[in-house]
C-alpha cells in the first residue's frame, strides 16, 4: 500500500515528482484559460478580484517545467470562510497545503500529483489576498525581453543534473536570476500590477 502524499517526507515527494523540463507548448495557455474558467465558475466571480497565468508555462519559447501556475487573488476570507474555501477548492480535484511562508492566506492548492506520481495536467494554484507580485512583473518582462527569457531557461537547464530531486535546491539556485530582473520589470514596467 503506498503512502498518502501528505505523510511523505520531502525527500520522498521529490524523488516521486523530479524537476522536469519541457520545450514551451502553446497548449499550456489554452490548459491555463480551461482551469480559470473553471476556478471562476466553481468559486464564483464575487470572492476573486484576478486570476493570472504565470510561471514558465506563460512565457512563449521558455523552457519549463511543465506545470501551470495561477495566481488567483481572492477578497478576504473570514476564519468561517476560510475551511468553506479549503474545501471548495478540494472538492475540485485539488490538494491543499498550508504555506506560511508565503503571502496571506498562506494557501496553496496542487493537481496532477498521485501517490503514483504525475497524472494529467499539473497545475499549482496560488492562493493570496489582492497585491503587487513579484512574479507577474517577473513573467511580464521575460515576455518582452525573449533574450532574457533565453538565458533563464539555459539556467534552469544547467541546474536540472545536480536538482533534479530537489525541488527547494533548485528553487534557491534560481533566486539571484529572478531578483535581478524581477527589479529591472519594476522599473520598465512601472507597477502596472497593482
Amino acid at each position: 500500500m503506498s503512502k498518502d502524499l501528505s505523510e511523505m517526507t520531502n525527500e520522498e515527494l521529490w524523488e516521486l515528482f523530479p524537476i522536469i523540463l519541457s520545450e514551451h507548448k502553446n497548449e499550456w495557455f489554452e490548459e491555463y484559460q480551461k482551469e480559470a474558467d473553471y476556478l471562476v465558475t466553481n468559486i464564483g466571480k464575487d470572492r476573486i478580484i484576478r486570476i493570472s497565468h504565470f510561471g514558465s508555462t506563460s512565457v512563449p519559447g521558455l523552457l519549463a517545467k511543465p506545470t501551470i501556475d495561477i495566481l488567483l487573488e481572492i477578497v478576504e476570507l473570514t476564519p468561517d470562510d476560510r475551511q468553506a474555501f479549503i474545501d471548495k477548492v478540494i472538492s475540485l480535484g485539488y490538494n491543499y497545503t498550508y504555506q506560511p511562508s508565503n503571502p496571506s492566506p498562506h494557501m496553496m492548492f496542487m493537481k496532477g500529483y498521485t501517490p503514483r506520481g504525475f497524472e494529467g495536467q499539473v497545475y499549482h494554484l496560488h492562493v493570496r489576498y489582492h497585491g503587487d507580485w513579484d512574479e507577474l512583473y517577473f513573467c511580464a518582462y521575460l515576455r518582452k525581453h525573449p533574450e532574457v527569457a533565453k538565458a533563464y531557461g539555459d539556467l534552469k537547464l544547467s541546474l536540472l543534473k545536480e536538482f533534479e530531486h530537489d525541488r527547494d535546491g533548485y528553487t534557491n539556485a534560481k533566486t539571484e536570476f529572478i531578483r535581478k530582473y524581477t527589479l529591472r520589470a519594476r522599473k520598465e514596467l512601472n507597477d502596472c500590477f497593482r
